[in-house]
């Protein structure tokens, strides 16, 4: 069995299926990582959940804030944005089937066998892989419960609080978690993050940098597989990590890692472009 992981797909579906023919993909013998983002924006958001859903048994997935928002705007249709292009699956016959099976959905993947793991943004720096493990465990179990799902995915939004307190309870509890995993960039040592800032490593605001920078890290030396950050273009110094976002549905390319060899290859994304 061949493990690939591809960066965030945001609902570019022919580009991904372009990848996983270029690897003669078999969904009976290979697996298929989702680093997140499966949806939005892009112009297949329909097609790819229900591409995916179709070979479920082959794929491990977990969840990026895109994702999340399809959840909530399904949940209230007054969160849609002007930008987004879920409607579809909103509108779609099979909507139900699709979102129960991206609701269980986990927001941390851990391999023990390769001793990877994947996540959309990243893991703070102060957290251990097992102390990370146990907080997406959290959010996990109120996306896959139906009494507590409506209130989690309406308290998600928002960017305070800023930093993990272990005292924090309730959806505030899960919004600092749910932040870090599907979010985060920019953070301090102590795992404050910088919410705002979205582009290269240079942009940092002052005391802040990206989450993988910091000598005294937790998870340093841990392999991780991670998207969200088009801006990094799938490069990154830090040893053992791997960046899979490289702006497909900005105009730029996806990406697919072969993860056993590391090698990679990429679709352009070249009709994606917007001036």
């Amino acid at each position: 069995m061949t493990a690939y992981a591809v960066g965030d797909i945001q609902g570019c579906l022919d580009q991904l299926k372009c990848l996983l023919e270029q690897v003669r993909f078999d969904p009976a013998n290979d697996q298929l990582w989702l680093v997140g983002d499966l949806v939005n924006r892009g112009p297949k958001s329909l097609e790819t959940l229900r591409f995916l859903y179709s070979i479920r048994e082959s794929v491990v997935c977990v969840l990026g804030n895109h994702d999340l928002h399809l959840l909530a705007a399904a949940n209230d249709i007054e969160r849609l944005r002007k930008a987004d292009t879920l409607r579809e699956i909103l509108d779609a016959p099979d909507r139900a089937e699709l979102l129960n099976w991206l609701r269980r959905q986990k927001l941390l993947h851990y391999d023990e066998q390769r001793d990877i793991a994947l996540v959309h943004a990243g893991i703070p720096p102060q957290w251990s892989l097992s102390k990370a493990l146990k907080r997406a465990a959290e959010v996990e179990e109120a996306l896959q419960d139906d009494a507590r799902l409506p209130l989690f995915l309406d308290g998600m939004y928002g960017n305070e609080p800023a930093k993990w307190d272990k005292d924090l309870h309730g959806v505030t509890r899960l919004r600092v978690i749910t932040n870090y995993f599907t979010r985060m960039r920019f953070c301090r040592a102590d795992g404050t993050l910088d919410l705002k800032s979205k582009e290269g490593l240079d942009t940092a605001p002052p005391g802040y940098a990206p989450w993988f920078s910091f000598p005294e890290r937790r998870t340093r030396g841990q392999k991780i597989i991670f998207g969200h950050w088009a801006a990094l273009e799938g490069k990154c110094n830090e040893p053992g990590l791997f960046p899979l976002d490289t702006g497909c549905v900005w105009g730029g390319a996806m990406t697919l890692l072969n993860i056993d060899s590391g090698a990679r290859i990429s679709c352009s994304c070249e009709e994606n472009r917007h001036e």
